[in-house]
């Protein structure tokens, strides 16, 4: 923190409460995953604005703390599901919401190459489990894309490390859409990680990682990709944008680009799959 200090000119404080004391307007909290409620909490409640990096909890009543804490607040709340504004996922999102792609069925893959580096990225206590770490993005853009989702039946096994680390799952929308959904910890980081694959009647859209979007119209028709490889990789990640939307919501007074509410909903898709992968039964959302 010193360092750092020193390098952007200005001193370090020795904790959160020294830092909102001296009339700190925004904070980002980027702390390990099991630790976001409580600077999240403490900083809204003192009215100040918030970019949290996902997880937004890794339990369901940290989630609601954190929920209830930014309804009460005069401060912004923005979490940090990056993904939303990665232009691959934004335009695949700009197809459905135009009519022109009407999906009925999905699969959807979310693997790590390991649980490796860093470190602490196995270290239930502090990730919440595998399913806090990237995959949550996965499971949030199946919302993002396809809608609330209605029920999740979801398996896991524990093959390369001390917990869970590969899941399948099917989810069900309440559009009646039906998702297949995989991830695996242990997959190596063989091209695309994470691969979205959507079908429609006589149609077909597939992402490879952030990098590329093909689109197959219908039968007969022309196959069409965008590719997305040049982009520098804060704007093909979506973080530019994602940024950019949190200070237009502080300057501009508008609703945070991803809220307290889609953050919640996104920690219930992760209770559910554990739920149902310890119970071996379908469980429907939204939990109790």
């Amino acid at each position: 923190a010193q360092r750092l200090a020193v390098e952007v000119g200005t001193r370090a404080l020795p904790d959160l409460g020294a830092l909102l004391h001296e009339g700190a307007q925004a904070v980002y909290v980027t702390t390990p995953n099991a630790h976001h409620v409580d600077p999240v909490v403490a900083a809204l409640g003192a009215g100040v604005h918030v970019f949290s990096e996902k997880p937004m909890a890794t339990t369901l009543e940290g989630a609601r703390q954190i929920a209830a804490a930014a309804s009460r607040s005069k401060g912004r709340y923005q979490l940090g599901f990056n993904r939303r504004w990665a232009p691959a996922y934004a335009f695949v999102r700009t197809l459905i919401a135009s009519g022109e792609f009407r999906p009925a069925m999905a699969h959807v893959k979310m693997n790590r190459g390991e649980l490796q580096s860093p470190p602490w990225v196995s270290t239930t206590a502090l990730t919440g489990g595998f399913l806090y770490e990237s995959t949550i993005h996965l499971l949030d853009m199946c919302r993002f894309l396809l809608g609330e989702i209605a029920a999740v039946l979801c398996r896991a096994r524990t093959t390369a490390y001390q917990e869970p680390d590969g899941f399948a799952a099917i989810l069900r929308c309440a559009s009646g859409t039906l998702v297949t959904f995989h991830s695996c910890a242990h997959a190596t980081w063989i091209f695309p990680f994470e691969r979205i694959e959507l079908f429609g009647p006589h149609q077909a859209v597939v992402t490879e990682e952030m990098e590329r979007v093909s689109v197959s119209p219908g039968l007969g028709r022309e196959i069409t990709a965008r590719d997305f490889f040049q982009l520098p990789m804060e704007e093909k990640w979506g973080y530019r944008l994602e940024d950019r939307m949190f200070l237009d919501a502080i300057l501009g007074g508008a609703p945070p680009a991803v809220t307290a509410e889609d953050g919640l909903r996104a920690t219930e898709l992760v209770e559910a799959c554990y739920r149902s992968a310890r119970g071996g039964t379908e469980v429907a959302l939204p939990l109790a």
